[in-house]
C-alpha cells in the first residue's frame, strides 16, 4: 500500500541531532548510538542496547500491507466487532471491575472506552505480537515513510532499558513497535505507564489492571474529559444540509437540535457542547454526533474507520444498541478510490497520498466536488460521483 523504502536519505527533526534515515543500516544504527552518547547515555548501556539491532523486512511488508483501512465503516465495523468480542469485553469488565472503577476515578475514562480499544489491539491481551521490538523501531526509523514518528521511540525504549524494564532481544510486540495488551509505544509507556495492581511496578504485558490503567492515564494526558460524551447515534432530517456535516465543523448540540436532529435512543447528551455530525458511509447510513472527546480517539490511531469503530464499540459496551445501517449509497473499493483521489488531484485537490483509504483530505475533496456537481455534499465518494467526474 504505501511506496518502497526509499534508498535516498533526506534530514528528519529528531530527538537530539538532526539525523537522516535510509542508506546503509550499519551506518543508521552507528548514527543512533552517536546520538545517545551524545544523550548522557554510557557507552556500554547504548552498546548492550544498540548491537542486537538487525531490520526486519517483515516489518516493512506488515507497514505496507493496510488495506483493511481501505474498508468502509460498516463493513470494517462488522468485522472487528465480533460476538466473541462482545462476550469477553463483558466477562472482562466483571473480571477487572475494580481496575476500572479505578481507572474511571483517577483518569474519567469509563471502561467501555477501554474495553474497545483491548479487544481491538490485542484480543484481551491474547495476540500481543511476536516482532522483536526494537527491531521494528529501529527499522521504521530507517525507513524514510515516518522516521519523526518512530525516532524518539528508540530513545524511549533506551530509557525503559536504562530502567531495567526493556530488554532489546527479548521484548516483542506489534511491528510498528507497540507492546502490551493495550499496544503503548514506549514513550507513552514514559510517560502513562502506571501500576494498576500495587507490585510497584507496569507491567504491560502480563498484568491487566496495570494495562488498563495506563491506558486510561494515557486518554487523560491526550484531553479526555471526565464525564462527557464521545459519539451519539443519531437522525437527521432528510432536508439537512449536508455542508453543515463532518468533523472539521462542529456547531452547539442545541443548534443542531433546532435543525431537526434528534437522538436515535433517548436524548441528545451534553447541549453546552458543540458537536458534529460524521456520516461515515453518507447521509443515507448510519449518523452520529461526535463530541469532544471523540477528537482524542485520533491520538490512539489516526484512521477514521478505526476510530469511529473503537467510539462506537464503546457505546455498544455502555449499553446503547447497535446502528441502524440504512440504505447508503454503494461505495467505491480500493481501486476505485485510488481512481477518485488521482482525479481529484488533477482537480487540483491535496488528498495527500493516493493510497484508496478516504482520509480526511479526500473527504474534504470529494465535498468540494459535490457541492460543485449539485449533489448531496455528505463527503461520501459513489461510483456515481466517480463516473461524472
Amino acid at each position: 500500500m504505501r511506496r518502497l523504502l526509499l534508498a535516498m536519505a533526506f534530514t528528519c527533526l529528531t530527538t537530539g541531532v538532526n539525523a537522516t534515515c535510509g542508506g546503509n543500516f550499519g551506518q543508521f544504527v552507528a548514527m543512533l548510538k552517536q546520538e545517545a552518547l551524545s544523550l548522557k547515555y554510557k557507552n556500554p548501556l547504548v552498546n548492550s542496547f544498540f548491537d542486537v539491532a538487525k531490520q526486519d523486512p517483515k516489518v516493512l511488508k506488515a507497514d505496507r500491507s493496510q488495506g483493511v483501512f481501505q474498508k468502509d465503516f460498516i463493513t470494517f465495523s462488522r468485522a472487528l466487532i465480533s460476538d466473541h468480542r462482545l462476550t469477553h469485553a463483558k466477562r472482562n469488565a466483571r473480571k477487572y471491575a475494580i481496575a476500572f472503577q479505578n481507572v474511571e476515578r483517577d483518569f474519567g475514562v469509563p471502561a467501555g472506552v477501554l474495553l474497545a480499544f483491548w479487544a481491538f489491539e490485542t484480543d484481551f491481551g491474547a495476540n500481543q505480537g511476536n516482532f522483536n521490538t526494537l527491531n521494528s523501531l529501529i527499522t521504521l526509523a530507517h525507513d524514510c515513510r515516518r522516521p519523526e514518528l518512530f525516532r524518539p521511540q528508540i530513545f524511549a525504549a533506551l530509557e525503559l532499558f536504562k530502567r531495567g524494564e526493556f530488554d532489546p532481544t527479548l521484548t516483542q510486540g506489534a511491528w510498528a513497535g507497540e507492546i502490551g495488551m493495550i499496544q503503548m509505544l514506549p514513550k507513552d509507556i514514559i510517560d502513562s505507564g502506571t501500576d494498576g495492581d500495587g507490585d510497584r511496578q507496569v507491567d504491560l504485558q502480563n498484568s491487566a489492571p496495570d494495562a488498563l490503567m495506563t491506558g486510561g492515564h494515557m486518554l487523560k494526558r491526550f484531553g479526555w474529559q471526565a464525564n462527557k460524551p464521545w459519539l451519539q447515534e443519531i437522525s437527521v432530517p432528510t432536508n439537512l444540509d449536508w455542508s453543515l456535516t463532518g468533523l472539521n465543523r462542529a456547531y452547539p448540540v442545541s443548534s443542531w437540535k433546532a435543525l431537526g436532529v434528534t437522538a436515535r435512543n433517548g436524548s441528545l447528551y451534553d447541549s453546552a457542547s458543540e458537536a458534529s455530525v460524521l456520516l461515515p458511509v453518507g447521509h443515507k447510513g448510519p449518523a452520529f454526533l461526535a463530541y469532544p472527546n471523540f477528537k482524542v480517539y485520533f491520538e490512539w490511531n489516526q484512521s477514521l474507520v478505526y476510530v469511529t469503530t473503537a467510539a462506537y464499540f464503546a457505546t455498544l459496551l455502555a449499553g446503547e444498541p447497535a446502528y441502524s445501517v440504512g440504505n447508503h449509497d454503494q461505495g467505491l473499493d480500493g481501486f476505485q478510490m485510488k481512481v477518485l483521489q488521482t482525479k481529484l488531484v488533477r482537480l487540483g485537490h491535496d488528498v495527500g497520498k493516493v493510497d484508496g483509504i478516504l482520509g480526511s483530505k479526500t473527504r474534504a475533496a470529494v465535498r468540494a466536488e459535490q457541492i460543485k456537481l449539485g449533489m448531496p455534499s455528505d463527503a461520501w465518494p459513489t461510483p456515481d460521483l466517480l463516473n461524472r467526474l
